[in-house]
């Protein structure tokens, strides 16, 4: 049985908007907290026991520092907003693990790769490297987020919950238009099954019929049914991003691309990585990944080497033997 003190907390997280990743997130890490005071209840504990908890992430647990502060912002909701109980100032161990350079393929290793994938799967690894998408973004993409006439594509409540626009290029436009018709033609057949798209809970409770507008229809949809995790209702979700993962997996494989480690992600990175090399302003390219702060972007130009643009090695300088 759910523990009511859990679901009340789902509760407050939903009232607030907040996507299902950041309820399932939170929930995750406030047990974690929980669990690491001996099931003590939240209301029993304070600032003390929350400086400890990060600590031991940081020093036992050597998590890196993204995942502390997504620990930090899971318990500080809890206490700020759930329990009302401010923490004042923590003064915590921080986490220390370094991000590391992101993994970049070259040009001819990224058409290596998705020269070893066909049809759908192939479509989305292109759009990946092709418009610098996130693989969730790519997945939740619908018919109506895809503007063939201006090559763009609009990117809709993406990380941070922002919407953006992003580039499309025109070599994908006739693959994207037969899956969308493909697309679109489920839904049809789902609709005589008073069945459709998944759509945002607020949405589908005033607009019941919502779900037979082709706009709505996601582009790389589940080949089966589900429930809404919130509604309940009867409705078809988006492709599961393992399906790609598995796919990639045996792609990079047969590609014989044993010397990096590729994963979805690794084709943002590429993205950005040859828009700057061909010359893309920097702020170009923070737009169209939708990074807030213009650091984030600039590990790129540490990829590239241009953080030290300029400066030769001392060999170079050596007089020919």
């Amino acid at each position: 049985m759910p523990s009511p003190f859990i679901e009340s907390i789902r509760s407050n997280i939903r009232l607030r908007g907040y996507s299902l990743r950041t309820e399932k997130s939170y929930l995750y890490w406030i047990r974690r907290f929980i669990h690491f005071n001996n099931m003590c209840h939240p209301k029993q504990m304070g600032a003390p026991e929350v400086k400890a908890f990060l600590t031991w992430l940081a020093v036992e647990k050597h998590v890196a520092v993204n995942t502390q502060k997504v620990a930090l912002n899971a318990v500080v909701f809890l206490y700020h907003k759930v329990l009302g109980q401010p923490l004042g100032e923590l003064d915590f161990t921080l986490a220390s693990k370094q991000r590391s350079l992101p993994v970049v393929l070259s040009r001819g290793e990224v058409a290596r790769i998705v020269d070893q994938l066909e049809g759908r799967n192939r479509l989305i690894i292109a759009l990946l490297y092709g418009s610098g998408l996130r693989v969730t973004e790519c997945l939740r993409l619908r018919v109506q987020d895809v503007d063939l006439e201006r090559h763009a594509l609009t990117v809709r409540d993406g990380k941070g919950r922002k919407d953006r626009q992003t580039l499309l290029s025109p070599k994908l436009a006739p693959a994207l238009r037969t899956t969308i018709d493909t697309a679109l033609a489920l839904q049809q057949d789902d609709n005589q099954h008073a069945v459709g798209p998944s759509l945002p809970d607020a949405l589908g409770r005033k607009y019941p019929n919502a779900y037979r507008r082709g706009n709505w229809a996601f582009i790389f949809p589940s080949t089966t049914w589900c429930q809404h995790p919130l509604s309940g209702v009867t409705c078809r979700h988006h492709l599961h991003q393992s399906v790609i993962r598995k796919a990639l997996a045996k792609a990079v494989s047969k590609a014989e691309l044993f010397n990096k480690k590729v994963n979805c992600h690794t084709f943002r990175h590429s993205f950005a990585t040859h828009l700057l090399q061909s010359g893309t302003d920097i702020r170009t390219v923070q737009e169209l990944l939708g990074h807030n702060d213009v650091k984030t972007t600039q590990i790129y130009t540490h990829v590239l080497g241009q953080h030290y643009a300029g400066t030769q090695s001392p060999i170079d300088n050596l007089p020919a033997s």
